[in-house]
């Protein structure tokens, strides 16, 4: 690389993390969210955690496109449908990684944005309809890790199961007999919990869903906090921490490959929306007439024009979090960037073996159901040009993407799981080995490889 281009590429290079890129969470809230975090009591059924879906172990998600939530067994690849339960739905979109979602510089939380900081708005936290907070919230993760505990499929439960899914079918969410009450009650009868609770909240003070929200997002912005891949390394002066094989990459990332055009800033990301055409895959959030659609971030401003855009992720550990985009629709990283090169010709030859699904137990359900008026209309939606690159030059790109993980999450947190939590509640098992790459279609529910 000429100098002059090196200096134009370190232009365009984000500036290294500090201290002050972080909040300093303390450490009894971080440890007693750490047990919450990985403790069943949460769920309406006691029966899942925020871990089974964001396990430090499989990259802060599940190792799946598309996730199996309440009713269901087991962690990652061998997560199955519980007989004993209602059987499971595949949760519409992929579990997003939790990677240094704590950071100040983050504003904008899930694939759709329903959790943004808002100035404007009472606390400063825009929630969903009927979600809206009882008591401000001191982060956002801590407002946004109220949010699964109340959804049917991800923790909550179905209705006629639980008294907490009862009162979420009711839209009883807030006030003293609502869903979120019910949790903050079941938590606070366990001693262990409330003493804990009392060095921080005092022993006078009734336990509140907000009190829980705040060491939950306390322990993710400590556990999943990553600034010590060898990109950050790099952004440090340490010039040989990267390979002159990921410098070039690095160019082309900054550069002729105009990825930084989304995935920009400290952590690759614009917290911004952009409809990059992936195909169909899974239920979705559908609001529309024919089923299985996803219209993202519409979903949450009711505008036309935000139809099938979906918030840029972070890159930081992506070689850890696959499968990628907004439904898991590909498990190879590689994938995932051809698709954002040409992606009217990847979302037309789209087949659904380079997804990785779980095993369903009823037929309810080829996740993949390409509706050519839908198809359609996701290729008309697509706002990112596409890129010209030969073979060699998306392999110098992948090479860099690795640079960006970060050695201690890829060796499972900064923490781990606790040995026990105290509702005295089963912790999950270890994750089933993942396979490798490009072998999803032994894991479809008896799906063909084509359309």
């Amino acid at each position: 690389m000429s100098l002059q281009a090196s200096l134009s590429l370190a232009a365009d290079l984000p500036t290294a993390v500090t201290h002050e890129t972080f909040p300093t969470p303390g450490t009894t809230s971080v440890l007693l969210g750490r047990d919450l975090f990985f403790d069943p009591i949460l769920s309406g059924n006691r029966n899942i955690s925020c871990a089974t879906c964001h396990h430090p172990s499989l990259g802060s998600a599940d190792a799946v496109s598309l996730g199996l939530g309440e009713g269901g067994l087991g962690l990652g690849l061998g997560r199955r449908p519980d007989p004993a339960n209602i059987p499971p739905r595949l949760i519409p979109r992929n579990a997003p990684a939790l990677f240094n979602l704590g950071a100040h510089e983050i504003t904008t939380l899930f694939h759709d944005g329903r959790v943004v900081h808002d100035p404007s708005t009472r606390f400063g936290v825009q929630m969903p309809d009927g979600f809206a907070l009882e008591r401000p919230a001191p982060t956002l993760l801590a407002a946004q890790a109220l949010l699964p505990l109340m959804s049917h499929d991800e923790m909550a439960g179905q209705p006629g199961e639980n008294p907490v899914a009862d009162a979420v079918a009711a839209g009883e969410i807030r006030g003293l007999h609502g869903a979120w009450q019910l949790l903050a009650e079941r938590v606070e009868a366990i001693p262990a919990y409330r003493d804990r609770f009392d060095a921080i909240i005092g022993p006078d003070e009734p336990l509140h869903i907000s009190h829980i929200g705040r060491a939950l997002g306390d322990f993710i912005a400590y556990e999943f906090r990553s600034t010590d891949s060898p990109f950050d390394a790099y952004l440090l002066g340490h010039e040989t921490a990267l390979s002159a094989r990921q410098i070039d990459g690095m160019a082309l990332f900054y550069g002729k490959a105009q990825c930084s055009s989304c995935h920009s800033g400290t952590f690759q990301t614009d917290q911004a929306f952009h409809a990059l055409g992936l195909p169909p895959l899974g239920p979705g959030k559908t609001r529309g007439l024919y089923g299985g659609e996803d219209h993202g971030r519409s979903y949450v401003t009711g505008e036309m024009a935000d139809s099938y855009r979906f918030r840029t992720p972070s890159l930081r550990n992506v070689t850890l979090t696959a499968p990628y985009g907004h439904n898991g629709a590909y498990t190879t990283l590689e994938d995932m960037v051809r698709h954002h090169l040409a992606p009217a010709e990847m979302l037309a030859r789209y087949t659904p073996n380079r997804a990785r699904l779980p095993r369903l137990t009823r037929p309810e359900a080829d996740p993949y159901r390409p509706d050519p008026r839908e198809l359609a209309r996701i290729e008309a939606a697509i706002d990112i040009a596409p890129v010209t690159l030969s073979d060699p030059e998306v392999d110098a790109i992948l090479d860099f993407l690795n640079a960006l993980e970060d050695p201690v999450m890829a060796g499972g947190g900064r923490l781990g799981p606790p040995p026990r939590v105290p509702s005295g509640l089963p912790l999950d098992p270890a994750p089933a080995p993942l396979p490798a790459p490009g072998t999803g279609p032994d894991l479809l529910a008896a799906l063909p490889a084509t359309r």
